[in-house]
This record gives structure tokens, C-alpha cells and sequence, in this order.
């Protein structure tokens, strides 16, 4: 089976012109390195999370998402490594930008904001505090880099790039997806600070939701029991072993191979307390 790309966290396999096989490891990167060890079950949790969302969100936006079940699969994929882990797609032109929303002033955009600067073209206005809910969830979108980090940029710049029409698409339905999930995750107990997504076109030019949705690795989730404004809150996603190499230096360098197993069980843990808050009936 061709592998056609290997990512930090997936692996992609061409299956055929118009079908991929996406598989989710349990590899994490923290500060853009890919720690050796990796997170129990997290590529299974991962996976689960954002199928529950794909299924949540198919009556707004089509999704890539054709089966999760190995049967529809090539043999190749019908082993015991690849269960829960793998999703047959529809193969995508991705837009090559990544489609930010912001419910809450924090993270680079505090940053912007603490030093009057303009974030993705929006001046804030207002007084705000850290991790404090906008008056309205903002669109900040960024370019995709295959080397090097992305760069935020305006809305106006994505205009240029992919035309005003679908530009205006993308973000009218990036705003609602988050609208809608935001509402469902508050009722369980959770607040999604802020999300990215990814679309693609398909065969017809159709826009298509792809790659995940609303899981710890592309949002930031936080406890609404132990949520503070002014204070930065405790998040459901890989803060917990960015933490440990923050506070773990030596000679001012992370320790990416010395991460402890119980760092890495937590952080497995706290990905699966996610996934059962948000299916929690």
C-alpha cells in the first residue's frame, strides 16, 4: 500500500485516485518535535472524537469521511493495528489555509491584544482580560506551511488568494460550525476556546469539510467548572506534557527524549475524559 505522506500525528495511504486511507497515530508533538515515546491511545481517542464531530456536523458541510469500518477497506488495512485508527476518505484539493475561529481573547491573539496590535487584521476592541469570551467569535485565518511554522493573516489576504466568493464560504461556515459545537460542548461541561479547521474541493468543486474537527489537537478545550477570567485555564489537550518540558529544562534545553510515562498516561487520560464528557447523553 503506497504511503503518500507522514505526518506528526497521521499517515495517509492512496488507495485509489479518488480515496485515501488516513491513519491516526499515538505520536505527539510538542514546540514542533515529535516526542519518541508516544501517548497511549491517542490516535484511537483522536479519531473517535472527530468522527462523533463529523457525524454532529454532516447537515451543515459535507465532510471527506466515507467509512471507519476496515471492511470498506483494502485488506491491507484489516489488522488489529489499524482498528479504530483508520478512516476512508475522499481524496480533497485542500485549500491551502488554516481556518481559525476565536471564541476567547487568549493564546497569540491575547499577546496582540496586551500590545495594541492588530490580530489577522482585527483591531479588539474593547477591555478584556486573559481567557476572557468575546463579544462575538472572530474568523483568523493562516497559511499552511510545509516548512517552518504558519503565519496568520487577514481575512482580505484569503480573499486575494482564493476568491471572495469561496473565501466568504469558508468562514461563514467555519463561524456556524463553531456556533453549533460550541453550544453542545458548553451543555457537557466543556468550552471550546477556539478551533481550526481544514476544507478541501472535491471532484465537482464541491467544499468539503476535511482532516479532523473539534479534537484536542486542533482546539482548545477547557473545563467550564474550573474556568476563571484573568486566569489561564487548564486544557484538554497536550498542555500537560508541554508543561513538563517547560519546567524540566536543562541548560535551558527541553528534554524531548526524558518526557515520564505518567506524563504521558495523564495526558492520554485527560483525552479521554474529553471524549466522555462530549458523549455523555
Amino acid at each position: 500500500m503506497k504511503k503518500i505522506a507522514d505526518g506528526k500525528v497521521r499517515e495517509i495511504y492512496e488507495v485509489s485516485k479518488d480515496r485515501l486511507v488516513i491513519v491516526t497515530t499515538d505520536r505527539i508533538s510538542a514546540f514542533d518535535v515529535v516526542l519518541p515515546k508516544t501517548v497511549p491511545n491517542k490516535g484511537k481517542l483522536l479519531n473517535a472524537i472527530s468522527l462523533f464531530w463529523f457525524n454532529r456536523t454532516k447537515e451543515i458541510i459535507p465532510n471527506h469521511i466515507i467509512s471507519s469500518d476496515l471492511s470498506d477497506m483494502p485488506e491491507f488495512f484489516q489488522k488489529r493495528e489499524f482498528v479504530r485508527r483508520a478512516v476512508l476518505v475522499k481524496r480533497l484539493k485542500i485549500l491551502p489555509f488554516e481556518c481559525i475561529v476565536r471564541g476567547y481573547v487568549f493564546g497569540n491573539m491575547w499577546d496582540a491584544y496586551s500590545a495594541k496590535r492588530e490580530f489577522c487584521g482585527h483591531k479588539i476592541a474593547g477591555n478584556y482580560e486573559l481567557a476572557q469570551k468575546l463579544d462575538a467569535p472572530i474568523f483568523t485565518p493562516s497559511t499552511k506551511a510545509h516548512v517552518g511554522h504558519d503565519e496568520y493573516i487577514s481575512f482580505k489576504h484569503m480573499e486575494t488568494e482564493l476568491g471572495s466568493d469561496l473565501a466568504n464560504r469558508v468562514k461563514t461556515l467555519s463561524l456556524k460550525l463553531y456556533d453549533v459545537c460550541y453550544q453542545y460542548a458548553y451543555e457537557k461541561g466543556l468550552i471550546i476556546a477556539d478551533t481550526k479547521f481544514e476544507f478541501g474541493l472535491d471532484s465537482e468543486k464541491n467544499l468539503v469539510l476535511a482532516d479532523e474537527i473539534f479534537t484536542p489537537d486542533s482546539s482548545r478545550f477547557w473545563n467550564l467548572d474550573e474556568y476563571k477570567v484573568g486566569v489561564s485555564p487548564k486544557s484538554y489537550d497536550k498542555q500537560f506534557v508541554r508543561d513538563w518540558l517547560l519546567n524540566n529544562k536543562i541548560g535551558g534545553e527541553m528534554q524531548f527524549n526524558s518526557v515520564p510515562d505518567e506524563v504521558l498516561t495523564k495526558t492520554s487520560e485527560i483525552y479521554a475524559e474529553c471524549l466522555r464528557r462530549l458523549q455523555n447523553a
